[in-house]
């Protein structure tokens, strides 16, 4: 009992201490693992017995048998749906070649490249060498994610490394499983005659389930048959029917099948989508936190002596400095990326919970069966997680600032409410280069964003995940447009600081626009319009204009009329390199007007102004 509640309470802190210092939580969990297991075996404990023992003996411990195995797997399996459910297409329109080819090509550089090196500098046989290679294919969210979250990128750097890390985990899997086999099954012939056959079922068992169970979830989930307060569990508990049944079906098909749910699910219509992604994003840290500490504690003193000596180095260094950047750069050969680009995803490939959890699966069934060299798998895969873990987290900013990805400024623009006016204006910020980003509490809205090719997403403003989300790196611009005033003055002051660094903005209030001596700094277009204004005028002219600006005074003479006439908002100056710059409620003036600026703005256009007042006459 002490050992189970000491593993949760060390799990919490050590999340903590990662949020406090902004690491990856996974370095001080496999320090406090290391620590109260080999560590404490060997110099704390006076009987030389580990305060944490996983498995002793192999049938008494906290989990005797194969119950530490069984664990592992289920609990994999629940952090994969969850990476799962936060992949949008929406995310991947630039770079989705990029990620197809740094799963596919990626990962064979990587197998095959390690593999060779482990064989030749550790003198293993090359069936635990590509063992070895295949489990650390994987990256991984749960390390990646953390790194991320510090470190302002633009969108498609950030959106490459997240779906790598999560649609690699089943990859790696699955290639770790077809050499595990092949050693189990102990030669080419039976490789031949079982291994292809079970990555064939793999893969049909693996996408058949998770495609299946998730539409039949979904399904569930709109049509009310599952109540509100049983949603959460009931959803847990069909992750672990999808992976338990797969797994019968067909081994390890398991993990690409919780993805595939998780992907489909997070894709698809489903109203409870973000209550459902906070419960097992707060599942996922719980089992993440559990897990490290176990894996590592279940490592012996003797397998990390195994490790000391230049050939970990060796291993190490050829891993991270070369296979990794060959990988990377002939995955995104002929992209859209630049240089520096791919030089920063080549230093970011951090090694996560897949493969520590297999390799500790796998390591110890090989002992078992006595394989020759079978002692330094875990111990190697433990090196490179911790190793670039431990590299990635301390040096990612750094290098992002020394090869020239790191954003000094970020001119991403959130905006708050995915109204009909913030569809229009988002799609004319595009259109004009801006990243934009919707978020909104009403599905219909968001759905309808997404339609006219917005990225948005349905979140509440109230919630603290706002923050963890690495899409929204590159944000610099906060703008509040929706029709409750305590909303917009809310996510002011709550965002500004991280999302509002060139300026954060609000409409007015009812109260704030009859009163004109008291304008907000904040305040967005017009002290003389408030969100009733911009959507009733929306509805009328649903188009945004631009005019010519002669000079100063042409200026000063168009936001006057904008200002008088109640059919058309002014918005945006944009000057003659199509840079945007808001224009304040509380301040209209400018001090200088460059060749070929325009006025934009929300309305009519002047020629119907034009013809409206010769009517008039």
């Amino acid at each position: 009992m002490i050992e189970l509640a000491g593993i949760i309470i060390l799990g919490i802190l050590a999340q903590w201490v990662a949020w406090k210092f902004k690491i990856p939580a996974i370095l001080p969990l496999i320090l406090i693992g290391l620590l109260v297991g080999p560590i404490a075996a060997e110099y704390l404990s006076a009987d030389g017995s580990k305060w944490i023992e996983p498995v002793w003996d192999g049938t008494k411990g906290l989990f005797p048998g194969d119950g530490l195995y069984y664990f592992v797997s289920l609990a994999i399996s629940i952090i994969l749906f969850e990476g799962g459910l936060t992949l949008k297409r929406s995310e991947i329109k630039n770079v989705g070649p990029v990620i197809t080819k740094l799963i596919t090509l990626g990962s064979a550089v990587t197998f095959f490249g390690a593999g060779i090196v482990a064989h030749y500098v550790f003198e293993l046989s090359w069936e635990l060498s590509f063992l070895f290679s295949g489990l650390i294919i994987v990256t991984g969210p749960t390390v990646i994610t953390p790194i991320l979250r510090n470190i302002p990128l633009k969108k498609d750097v950030s959106a490459v490394l997240k779906w790598e890390g999560i649609l690699i985990d089943p990859i790696g899997a699955l290639v770790a499983v077809l050499v595990f086999e092949f050693i189990s099954v102990g030669g080419e012939g039976g490789f031949t005659k079982n291994a292809l056959m079970e990555f064939g079922k793999i893969i049909l068992f693996g996408t058949t389930f998770g495609f299946t169970f998730a539409h039949a979830l979904a399904y569930a989930i709109n049509k009310k048959f599952i109540p509100h307060y049983l949603l959460n569990v009931v959803s847990l508990s069909t992750v672990l029917l999808v992976f338990v049944e797969s797994e019968v079906f067909a081994h390890e098909s398991g993990l690409l099948a919780v993805v595939v749910m998780g992907m489909v699910l997070g894709n698809g219509k489903l109203e409870n989508i973000k209550e459902l992604l906070y419960f097992k994003e707060s599942l996922s840290v719980l089992l993440i936190s559990i897990l490290f500490i176990l894996l590592a504690a279940n490592i012996d003193m003797d397998d990390l002596l195994l490790l000391y000596n230049w050939k970990t180095a060796v291993l190490f260094a050829i891993v991270v400095f070369v296979i990794r950047p060959l990988g990377v750069f002939l995955s995104t050969a002929g992209s859209k990326l630049k240089f520096n680009e791919k030089l920063f995803i080549s230093w970011v490939g951090p090694r996560g919970i897949v493969a520590a959890g297999i390799a500790s699966l796998f390591g110890s069934k090989l002992l078992k069966l006595g394989i020759p060299g079978a002692e330094y798998i875990t111990p190697l895969v433990f090196m490179i997680v911790l190793g670039t873990v431990l590299l990635n987290a301390t040096t990612a900013r750094l290098f992002a600032k020394i090869v020239g990805v790191f954003l000094k400024k970020s001119e991403g623009i959130l905006i708050i409410g995915a109204s009909k006016v913030s569809r229009l204006l988002g799609q004319y910020l595009e259109n004009n280069g801006r990243h934009v980003v919707l978020i909104d509490s009403n599905h219909n809205n968001i759905a309808k964003a997404n339609a006219v090719g917005l990225e948005a997403f349905g979140t509440n403003i109230y919630s603290e995940t706002l923050t963890d989300n690495i899409e929204l790196n590159d944000v610099g611009y906060l703008m509040a447009l929706t029709g409750n005033t305590d909303i917009n003055k809310y996510a002011i002051n709550k965002f500004s600081s991280q999302f509002g660094e060139n300026g954060s903005f609000r409409l007015v209030s009812s109260e704030e626009m009859q009163d004109k001596n008291n304008t907000p700094e904040q305040g967005l277009f017009s002290s003389t319009d408030d969100f009733n204004s911009l959507n009733e005028l929306t509805k009328r002219y649903p188009s945004i204009q631009e005019i010519d600006i002669k000079d100063t005074e042409n200026y000063k003479f168009l936001i006057e009329i904008t200002n008088k006439d109640k059919d058309m908002i002014p918005l945006f100056i944009k000057d003659d390199k199509g840079n945007l710059e808001i224009i304040p409620s509380h301040n209209t003036e400018v001090d200088e007007v460059g060749k070929n600026w325009k006025l934009v703005y929300l309305g009519k256009t002047f020629e119907e102004e034009s013809d409206a007042q010769k009517s008039a006459s």
